[in-house]
């Protein structure tokens, strides 16, 4: 089947079919027993068989990354040299040669984010957000947002970028989140509504934060095999969620106004910190998402670091002290991730696990 499956990922790059019909002619083929001979791997002799659902498609080969360092180094060259709206085109021509005619996955992300960074730039030329948006959510705070999904959309429709549809997404719920602060704000006729009311904030921020979690495992449990580009979405979404979800939990803990102080250390917030780590942690053994849980080891490291800093020991010790712990953690969750996730698995309904991706290494005997 793996034979099969790459020779329908051809047939996508060379444009001859659609990447969604390419995901669905392959289970399509398979349960009527169109397949293709290949060596079974030799596990198979044991009576087991691998399958990694969460490989990355964004990077196939040193080709790409070469390319890709061409890229960033030509582009930051024109960026110095030349006016904002010099980059645009270049973006636009590198695009059209990379992405839609040679199907270049890791240069594809790069001119993504490249085209992210050129609309942060031009954004901000036009609209002054200002610092303190959170207490005055104004005109120019939803002007900003808005520019994001309407640029990143129209590329995603011309190239079918995975990583520029998950920004669109992204931003999108930005540019809701920022109309519903601006309707609060004018309703309860107050400038200062949300320095006065963090609280407000915090819940608004928690809900788009889980709407993004929603839109991800949507596109996830679409493509439950991970074959089609629903998968690659949905890990660019999941590596936006986890941060998001864990920011909402700082401001829902933080009631003296100072949220973006990631590293500040109450007694009472650290440990909370720590258990909403753990609980993405389980999400993300839960859903097979890798990308989930490593995008909230920074938070769990500011955590334990709150921690140590509670105690006496000295700067140097609970620095070195904090890292230990981390890189334990990421050791023990990166090589027992398998036998973890099948006993997670194994503990859930078969309702549930039915419709998650399978275990990596599954029995056949």
């Amino acid at each position: 089947m793996t034979e099969l499956r790459s020779i329908l990922d051809e047939a996508v790059r060379q444009e001859l079919i659609s990447p969604e019909a390419g995901g669905r002619l392959l289970p399509f083929l398979t349960e009527r027993g169109v397949g293709v001979a290949e060596a079974q791997p030799a596990m198979a002799a044991e009576g087991q068989v691998w399958s990694d659902t969460e490989t990355p498609r964004f990077v196939r080969g040193f080709h790409d990354v070469l390319i890709t360092i061409g890229v960033a180094v030509a582009l930051g060259g024109l960026w110095g040299l030349a006016a904002l709206y010099a980059v645009l085109p270049a973006i636009i021509v590198l695009s059209e040669i990379l992405v839609r005619r040679q199907r270049l996955a890791l240069p594809a992300v790069s001119l993504t984010i490249a085209l992210f960074c050129w609309t942060v730039l031009l954004m901000s030329f036009f609209f002054k957000p200002g610092t303190a948006f959170f207490n005055d959510i104004g005109a120019d705070m939803t002007q900003f947002v808005a520019g994001f999904p309407i640029i990143l959309g129209l590329y995603y429709a011309r190239y079918r970028v995975p990583l520029s549809l998950a920004l669109c997404i992204m931003s999108a719920l930005a540019l809701v989140l920022a109309l519903l602060l601006r309707l609060v704000q004018w309703a309860s006729g107050d400038p200062a509504f949300f320095g006065n009311h963090p609280m407000v904030l915090a819940v608004a921020f928690l809900a788009c934060a889980l709407g993004l979690f929603a839109t991800a495992l949507y596109f996830d449990l679409g493509d439950r095999l991970r074959r089609t580009t629903r998968s690659d979405i949905a890990f660019w979404l999941h590596l936006g969620a986890a941060p998001a979800l864990l920011f909402s939990v700082r401001l829902l803990i933080s009631f003296d106004g100072s949220w973006l102080d990631v590293a500040q250390s109450v007694s009472i917030k650290t440990p909370v910190v720590v258990i909403s780590v753990a609980v993405l942690m389980l999400i993300g053994l839960v859903i097979d998402r890798r990308a989930f849980v490593t995008s909230g080891l920074l938070s769990l490291g500011f955590a334990i670091y709150g921690i140590f800093r509670q105690g006496s020991a000295t700067v140097d010790t609970y620095i070195y002290t904090t890292l230990i712990v981390v890189g334990a953690i990421v050791l023990i969750i990166g090589t027992g991730w398998m036998p973890l996730r099948r006993i997670v698995l194994r503990a859930l309904p078969a309702a549930i696990s039915q419709k998650l991706p399978p275990a990596v290494l599954a029995a056949t005997s």
